[in-house]
């Protein structure tokens, strides 16, 4: 796969020119996807016009569609060309880019590219992991860090879908799922789904890629699992109508592996949802799933009442969920985090990183402070990076929880 794999969010030391105009225009999927810097890539265009037209891939990028016509007249072959600086084809320069202004038409731009013959497919792999960051999934934007869609959507996902573009798209798909309650929108899923998504052959990336991509029947039940653990009813009422398997387990991955949709929805709380999916046949099981929900809507009455009938649920719920105050911090949910921690569930789990890290990085000072108050360690470092909860804050630019957590950590003297 090396043929394919990319590192657009690799720096030169020193770059200029068109290709810094598309390094700063373009998403690369790292923490340098900051709004900060397509501010400086409009500042570059507006001082240096030129560069919009310097080649292919910046008129694809910035939408200049009477310059592409001219080049793709004289050069068809343009439309496939990689190059700039991630070696792209103009096509996904125009999806990850975010630039949008007056006199632009990347859609126009889109329209000629494909009509000259640009693989709707075009993709890469990031860092050589195999699911593939398509012109479609750049389309759709989303992802951990919630990075912006492109400007024209679901345009854009229709206008590659008629040309061809598999819907069966695990990186948009895996990138769409994170979302919160309020932001159940899901006209690009039924786009998706309309184009083939959980049908089919699974698309050229699939055949490239083989067992390391999930069939498009892996991909839909990956959806619902995702649906279900974010709170997502909408979502879940929809996928569950394209047939998704209620009880269907998905892909390894750490926030799916092992539960099934209504499993996900009550360790999260989420109990919508789970009355969506025992309507539609889920498995009510261990009692102790209950209990656990209760405790991550913050429901103390409802907790106790369970309590009541069998004292061991606590022990055994901490037992299988050890890091289950992690989750509810991750969530937001603060009276989530003092009920767990008055049962016992600890504020200090050993693992990945600690709820403080969570709340840190989310920049929730009332979670920040609750947890300290709870006892959680303001010098526990996580796992991967070794840092801190003050480092997870100041990476993520939390300058107020850097600043708190500076004033409230006890220093050694």
């Amino acid at each position: 796969m090396g043929r394919y794999t990319r590192a657009p969010h690799r720096e030169p030391v020193h770059e200029a020119g068109p290709d810094r105009l598309l390094r700063l225009a373009c998403l690369t999927y790292a923490d340098e996807d900051t709004p900060a810097r397509l501010d400086e890539a409009r500042r570059l265009l507006a001082t240096n016009p030129e560069l919009a037209t310097a080649n292919i891939h910046t008129m694809a990028a910035v939408g200049e569609v009477a310059a592409a016509a001219v080049a793709l007249a004289d050069d068809p072959s343009l439309a496939n060309a990689e190059g700039g600086p991630f070696d792209w084809p103009p096509l996904l320069y125009l999806a990850y880019s975010r630039l949008d202004g007056p006199g632009q038409d990347t859609l126009g731009v889109a329209r000629l590219l494909l009509v000259n013959g640009a693989d709707p497919n075009a993709g890469y792999l990031w860092e050589g992991l195999p699911s593939p960051f398509t012109a479609l999934t750049g389309a759709l934007g989303g992802g951990e860090s919630d990075q912006p869609p492109h400007q024209h959507e679901l345009a854009l996902t229709r206008l590659l879908l008629e040309a061809g573009a598999d819907a069966n798209d695990s990186q948009a798909l895996y990138n769409r799922a994170f979302a919160g309650p309020g932001e159940d929108r899901n006209d690009w899923l039924e786009l998706l789904l309309a184009h083939g998504l959980g049908r089919g052959s699974g698309g050229p990336w699939h055949q490239r890629m083989g067992p390391m991509h999930p069939t498009p029947a892996k991909l839909l039940q990956d959806a619902l699992l995702h649906a279900a653990a974010e709170g997502l009813p909408n979502r879940v009422r929809l996928l569950l109508t394209a047939g998704v398997d209620v009880h269907g387990l998905g892909t390894e991955h750490p926030i799916t592996a092992g539960w099934d949709a209504y499993e996900l929805a009550m360790l999260s709380g989420n109990m919508e949802v789970a009355g969506l999916l025992r309507e539609a046949g889920a498995r009510a099981g261990d009692p102790m799933l209950e209990f656990v929900a209760r405790c991550m809507r913050g429901d103390r009455d409802g907790a106790t009442r369970l309590l009541a009938d069998d004292p061991s649920l606590t022990e055994r719920a901490v037992a299988a969920h050890p890091a289950l105050v992690c989750r509810a911090a991750e969530l937001g949910r603060l009276d989530a985090v003092r009920l767990l921690a008055s049962l016992g569930f600890a504020v200090n789990p050993a693992g990945a990183r600690t709820p403080l890290h969570e709340a840190a990085w989310r920049g929730d000072l009332p979670m920040v402070r609750a947890l300290l108050e709870l006892g959680a360690d303001p010098d526990a470092e996580d796992a991967e990076h070794r840092a801190t909860p003050s480092g997870w804050a100041e990476y993520n630019e939390q300058r107020e929880v850097v600043e708190y957590l500076a004033s409230h950590t006890p220093r050694l003297s």
